[in-house]
């Protein structure tokens, strides 16, 4: 790498020998699936990183990092690290290995994969892997075109964001929305199934200056999170009941005149059909629905009306219910109702950034290495894909897992543990630590962290593009996940250029340099100065559908969608090449109230299980990221259940008290926290704590479902139903 690019140098002094010593700067970002992509700055001495500290010169960052990696280096250099290729010596779930070359490893993959292809085919064989690192090249898609040529089966990836994109793109196109960043010139404010403080941090002093400035803050949430402890307002509401409360929204706007005219005759298509649509959700029946007062659904559509610009930020929680995709179409379609596209600081905020970047997919995932006829397996239902539940012909032989621990995150975990326990089952993962998942593996392969490797970072939650340098050399034998890719494909004889291509050829291959809003920057400045706001115009003037040119077929925000009729577009990312998503006829063209199966009071499953357990990701872990480190366990404290005091006292519950909680998937134990942060008929148990940790040998994700929402199949993590008893 070129030095003058990447590093600045200042003096120190060596407290050993006293001599003057050089302590070398390195220019990097945060490599996590969060929306804030911080910038950081690692200080380095003798080839040891000494220091990690918030980029101060970063606009979103401003110097600061959060709990979760705050202390990074003690991630880098813990003595739990995985620095070698191992093998399994033990039981499979025991967690035990002995050291390996890479040599071997690599030829037991290769060995295992041939003949598991000679007597199976290679769509026995599946890649999984999801968020574990952001970026571009050692992120979700980095072993892409290694699985593509060898014609495994494609994880379909929509665990987050997917069904909440599927429905905004439906509604507003394809658009990266309101510029985050101009929050700062709202004056209403709807956060609307996030918790910014523990999942977009450094959005919220963004909301504080606009608070400052005379901006009202709002909440929707089933919990009381900390987010929410902070606004200015915050409404309660039943899980999996956002649907309902948002078109009760549009029925108010509508009944009562509270819309822009203007705005809707010549940037929407479909008001009628909508207004007929909303015409059922009155305050009084969406009340009863959602379990917020009549008159604060009418106070609510009023202020958001009235108090221009406002805006809605929404979180992928609005996805995680049976009908979270509609729910997500009926928030879509409010800034147009009342004109809020038409200023800087209104419209939509919603993880969409990302489609603003300049990045050639295509080049990264290779969709065209694809066989025709390749089967999607949704890794959301590894479970029942791995114990034969699904039943796939030939059956899933070996598995390949990065970026992820599924054992903690996905749903049905039960299912997932009995699956990698199969004996004829091969699983490679590659780790930084030995995770709960990781117990499982025949073959752990030693993976880098952000500092030993190098990266383009994107973000969901701004338009900085940022390039993370490689502050120290890879510890032991890790590898990037680009140079693992390389290796195994050089194993399998795959002789593509992709694959012989280093990172800084693919980083430049895969981004479109001479787009407009990478006007004036290069791949060397991006190298040098770590971040570089994408050229889509100041802050105050960056104002995208002030005059409608939406990114859908009529260029309008669609109240009734086209792609509901059978319109095409892919979802980056989430889907590879010609993997479209196809609506179809069966979905309806405008949003509407997807109730919940066997919701109602009085049910058989309401009845077996009363509560609706929701699982919002945790303060101090990043999904279950940091779920071994001492510090941030402290403040994430022991795994708990939130439960209400009318809840608690008819089942002898009382506070810090052991409880089980299950259902027909499973159970875990937790401690109880008796609080009216949740409403009576809810709990709610953060995930990302580790089973290996937990009292019970399980945690929130054997209780949760493997069933998909209405659209993008998307997660149902927010319609849990369980009951919960002391131990």
């Amino acid at each position: 790498m070129d030095s003058e690019s990447a590093e600045s140098t200042e003096s120190s002094e060596s407290t050993r020998s006293g001599e003057s010593t050089q302590a070398t700067v390195i220019r990097g970002a945060c490599p996590h699936d969060c929306p804030d992509t911080c910038g950081f700055l690692t200080t380095v001495e003798g080839g040891r990183a000494v220091d990690l500290r918030g980029d101060p010169d970063h606009p979103i960052t401003q110097g600061a990092l959060c709990v979760k990696v705050e202390n990074y280096l003690t991630r880098v250099y813990s003595p739990d690290r995985v620095l070698y290729p191992m093998r399994r010596v033990g039981a499979k779930g025991e967690g035990k290995f002995e050291r390996i070359s890479w040599d071997d490893a690599l030829g037991e993959i290769g060995a295992r994969f041939r003949t598991i292809i000679a007597e199976d085919g290679a769509q026995a064989i599946l890649p999984y892997s999801y968020m574990g690192v952001e970026g571009i090249l050692n992120g979700l898609t980095s072993g892409d075109p290694f699985f593509n040529r060898l014609g495994a089966s494609i994880g379909e990836r929509t665990f987050c964001a997917s069904g909440v994109l599927t429905g905004y793109i439906m509604t507003v196109g394809l658009t990266p929305g309101t510029d985050p960043e101009s929050i700062v010139n709202s004056r209403y404010i709807i956060i609307w199934a996030c918790n910014v403080i523990s999942t977009n941090l450094h959005l919220w002093p963004t909301i504080a200056e606009a608070r400052r400035r005379g901006a009202k803050v709002v909440v929707i949430d089933p919990l009381r999170s900390r987010t929410a402890q902070r606004a200015d307002w915050h409404i309660p509401i039943r899980p999996a009941t956002d649907g309902a409360l948002a078109m009760g929204l549009i029925n108010v706007l509508i009944e009562e005149d509270l819309i822009d005219h203007d705005y809707v005759a010549k940037y929407t298509v479909g008001f009628d059909e909508l207004s007929e649509r909303a015409r059922k959700f009155t305050p009084t029946y969406v009340a009863e629905i959602t379990g917020v007062p009549a008159e604060d659904i009418r106070k609510l559509a009023r202020e958001y009306a009235s108090a221009q610009p406002s805006v809605i930020r929404f979180g992928v929680g609005l996805e995680r219910q049976p009908g979270g995709g509609n729910a997500v179409r009926a928030v879509c379609c409010l800034p147009a109702l009342v004109g809020a596209w038409r200023h800087s600081g209104g419209g939509l905020v919603g993880g969409a950034t990302p489609f603003a970047f300049p990045f050639k997919w295509d080049v990264l995932q290779r969709p065209d290495f694809i066989r025709p006829g390749t089967r999607v397996v949704n890794q959301y239902q590894l479970g029942a894909a791995l114990t034969g539940e699904l039943g796939l012909d030939p059956p899933i032989k070996a598995i390949f897992i990065y970026n992820t621990n599924p054992v903690v995150v996905c749903p049905d975990q039960g299912a997932i543990v009995e699956g990698l326990k199969r004996e004829d089952l091969f699983t490679v993962v590659s780790e930084q630590f030995i995770t709960d998942t990781a117990d499982f593996a025949d073959i752990v392969l030693p993976a880098t962290t952000q500092l030993e490797q190098f990266d383009l970072m994107f973000s969901t939650g701004h338009f900085h593009m940022a390039a993370n340098n490689p502050a120290i050399a890879p510890i032991g034998e890790a590898v990037s996940n680009s140079e693992l890719f390389r290796r195994l494909a050089a194993t399998m004889g795959f002789e593509d250029e992709c694959f012989r291509m280093n990172d800084e050829e693919t980083a430049r291959a895969a981004v479109d340099w001479s787009a407009p809003v990478l006007d004036g920057i290069t791949f060397e400045s991006l190298k040098r100065d770590g971040h570089a706001r994408l050229r889509i115009g100041e802050i105050d003037d960056y104002i995208p559908h002030a005059e409608g040119n939406f990114p859908t077929p009529s260029g309008k925000t669609e109240f009734v969608s086209s792609a509901a009729a059978g319109g095409n577009f892919v979802i980056p990312l989430f889907r590879q090449g010609s993997l479209e998503f196809q609506p179809g006829d069966s979905i309806d063209p405008l949003p509407d109230y997807v109730a919940p199966g066997e919701s109602a009071a009085g049910s058989n499953l309401a009845m077996r299980y009363p509560l609706n357990l929701i699982s919002p990701k945790s303060h101090a872990f990043l999904s279950s990221g940091y779920g071994n480190f001492a510090r941030q366990q402290r403040v994430a404290g022991e795994a708990s259940v939130t439960i209400h005091p009318d809840d608690a006292a008819p089942r002898g519950i009382s506070d810090t008290q052991a409880v089980r909680v299950f259902n027909d998937r499973g159970s875990f134990v937790a401690v109880a926290r008796v609080s009216p942060a949740v409403q009576p008929g809810v709990v709610a148990a953060p995930v990302g704590h580790w089973r290996k940790f937990s009292r019970s040998g399980s945690t929130v994700g054997a209780t949760t479902p493997p069933a998909f929402a209405d659209l993008g199949r998307a997660p149902t993590f927010s319609y849990n139903r369980v009951e919960i008893e002391a131990v």
